[in-house]
């Protein structure tokens, strides 16, 4: 198959979104099929094989995304003889849209995957709140039944999404991960390179550090946690604008000399970062998967997390973790005891729990089933394979398509304005 994925993010940018789309496009090629990222440009990337840069304004609304910019011809151009058999996006705005003009032009299946609770990041946005969040979940939704079929990463998300009027077919697609890459780490030499002691109880949190990860509450946990356990350190792999943040409630509460923000991990320094961690900490109300928990569970390491869609599928509670019904500091700082406490077998017994469902999320057997529904999209009899490619066919799917994203960004709209 061609496969073309499209998206508004994709790197130099280091995030969940971005590795997923990695990982998956690693994958289809490993089988064979041919893949094509659409992504707008970004200040510092590097030229990849199958990456095609659409024009995009820089830093928009002060993020690190980029806005792609409406210029006509140059997706074609770029493109060149590349027709896909499926259009899979990532969002449901900006490139999204792009993505559905596309697939409407090669009469092709639109796959949407519901990466991200996009309501919860509406404080990059200017106006009211509460209105914008009306509108994200209106236009999202819509969004999705525009398309044949949506992967949701998680069961709690399907069902969300099921709940909040998607009527599109929806099967539960998690993004995988490569287990055996987090087995065995150099945790110590990681310690000792931040100067964090051997015999530290090191809790730990790796993400992009943002108000929608509940930085602040997590931040205030551990620091509590951090003054009554004087052996213990807090390690932070990531960058954001929640860094300063972070680093005052540590200053605040005289912990900052045992907090450690080490910047954005990669590569065997992840992988070691997590095996200097014992235990991961986690607190965000926004995921829809949580990739950073199956990393910590594949490299043995247990979990300590706030309920949340995405996080109760990896966390069991008293089994590979603490899985917390309500934010509240001090059954947190309960959760990480529990860990600290936990005898040598029954540590054991823990680790290997984080194993067993790390294990669950094996990134080819994640691909094998996203291949699966991508190839029974393309047979199924209504799609056009059987239906004459004009010109004037194509053009008038590409209005149709057009129309489509106008009804659809009108009803968003008119929710905002009734709230």
């Amino acid at each position: 198959m061609n496969i073309l994925l499209m998206t508004n993010t994709y790197k130099p940018l280091v995030g969940g979104l971005e590795k997923s789309i990695e990982l998956f496009a690693h994958e289809y090629r490993k089988h064979g099929h041919r893949v094509i990222i659409v992504v707008p440009e970004y200040p510092n990337m590097k030229p990849e094989t199958d990456v095609v840069r659409i024009p995009g304004l820089p830093n928009f609304n002060g993020t690190n995304f980029s806005l792609q910019l409406p210029i006509p011809g140059v997706l074609d151009e770029a493109l060149g003889e590349f027709r896909p058999d499926i259009v899979h996006s990532q969002h449901p705005f900006l490139v999204g849209d792009t993505a559905l003009r596309v697939a409407s032009k090669y009469n092709v299946p639109l796959v949407f995957t519901h990466h991200t609770l996009y309501e919860e990041n509406v404080h990059y946005m200017p106006g009211n709140e509460e209105s914008l969040k009306r509108f994200i979940v209106e236009l999202a939704t819509g969004y999705a039944n525009l398309a044949d079929c949506v992967f949701a990463p998680s069961e709690s998300i399907m069902k969300m999404i099921k709940d909040r009027g998607v009527e599109t077919p929806v099967h539960v697609v998690p993004t995988g991960l490569y287990v055996a890459n987090f087995m065995r780490g150099a945790g110590k030499s990681l310690r000792k390179k931040f100067q964090i002691p051997a015999d530290a109880f090191v809790v730990g949190h790796i993400g992009r550090l943002a108000p929608e990860k509940n930085l602040e509450f997590l931040s205030k946990a551990v620091a509590d946690f951090l003054k009554k356990h004087p052996h213990a350190h807090f390690l932070v792999g990531g960058h954001g604008p929640s860094e300063e943040v972070i680093r005052n409630i540590f200053t605040q509460e005289g912990m900052a000399n045992r907090l450690h923000l080490a910047g954005v991990f990669q590569g065997k320094e992840l992988v070691s970062a997590y095996h200097a961690m014992d235990v991961f900490v986690f607190a965000s109300q926004s995921e829809t998967q949580g990739m950073v928990l199956d990393e910590a569970m594949a490299s043995s390491v247990p979990v300590v997390a706030v309920d949340a869609p995405g996080v109760r599928e990896v966390v069991t509670d008293g089994v590979n973790g603490r899985l917390l019904a309500h934010e509240n500091i001090d059954d947190f700082i309960s959760g990480i005891e529990w860990v600290q406490n936990l005898t040598e077998p029954k540590l054991k017994k823990v680790k290997a729990a984080c194993r067993k469902t790390a294990k669950s999320f094996a990134m080819a057997k994640s691909a094998e089933h996203a291949l699966e529904i991508y190839k029974s999209l393309c047979i199924q009899g209504f799609f056009r394979k059987t239906i004459e490619q004009g010109y004037w066919e194509s053009k008038m799917r590409l209005m149709q398509a057009q129309w489509k994203l106008f009804k659809n960004l009108t009803k968003a709209a008119a929710a905002l304005i009734e709230v």
